[in-house]
């Protein structure tokens, strides 16, 4: 059996065996959860195909959402731009 202690801001260390057994590496992330009869279930996070990718870049977002329309003014001033003509 293994078994960890519990640090004064709340951290453990994850045995190894537990980490092996889990195939956990560094940065995995790991879910809490209890089971209809009270114990606590420990699993490896499932991740989405696209990883940790969502929300990744949420900092540098506007407070809306960028209109199709201002999308394509903006692609129409860059193609004009690269090939030197006023956009119309």
């Amino acid at each position: 059996m293994a078994s960890s202690t519990l640090t004064s801001k709340g951290r453990i260390t994850i045995p190894r065996e537990v980490r092996d057994r889990l195939g956990l590496r560094k940065g995995d992330r790991v879910v809490f959860q209890f089971d209809e009869h009270g114990n606590l279930l420990l699993r490896q996070e499932t991740q989405s195909p696209l990883g940790r990718l969502p929300g990744l870049l949420k900092h540098l977002a506007k407070d809306r959402p960028v209109t199709v329309e201002e999308m394509k003014a903006v692609v129409k001033q860059g193609a004009a731009k690269s090939f030197k003509r006023s956009p119309e």
